[in-house]
């Protein structure tokens, strides 16, 4: 394989697996605003924590951003994975303060609900 389409799959990967995480999370939004909190929530709000510890233990960035070094000398906030420029740069930003949120209602919800 070429480095080129190490780089692609890599990138291909990494970003069905932000599409998930990012469902994950809005669902976690949703289930407070809509005030279903099932065990799916629970699982939601376990997946974005065990990601998070994982962002943790690589000092901030993800493994496949890691990987995806080694094919790349891009300095671009995108060079491994499939997103435009400015969501690259802010997403862990933008997402957490959706998490964050979503986690807020939830806990809002729970406290109301007893």
């Amino acid at each position: 394989m070429t480095n080129t389409f190490k780089l692609f799959s890599i990138k291909l990967t990494h970003t069905a697996i932000w599409a998930i995480f990012v469902a994950v999370i809005v669902y976690v939004l949703y289930c407070g605003l809509a005030n279903r909190i099932t065990s799916y929530t629970w699982i939601a709000i376990g997946s974005v924590i065990v990601e998070g510890l994982v962002l943790l233990v690589f000092g901030g960035r993800c493994p496949l951003t890691i990987m995806a070094r080694n094919y790349s000398d891009s300095d671009r906030d995108n060079f491994d994975i499939f997103l435009p420029n400015w969501l690259a740069r802010h997403n862990q930003l933008i997402f957490s303060t959706v998490y964050v949120v979503g986690l807020m209602v939830v806990a809002c919800r729970l406290w109301v609900n007893q």
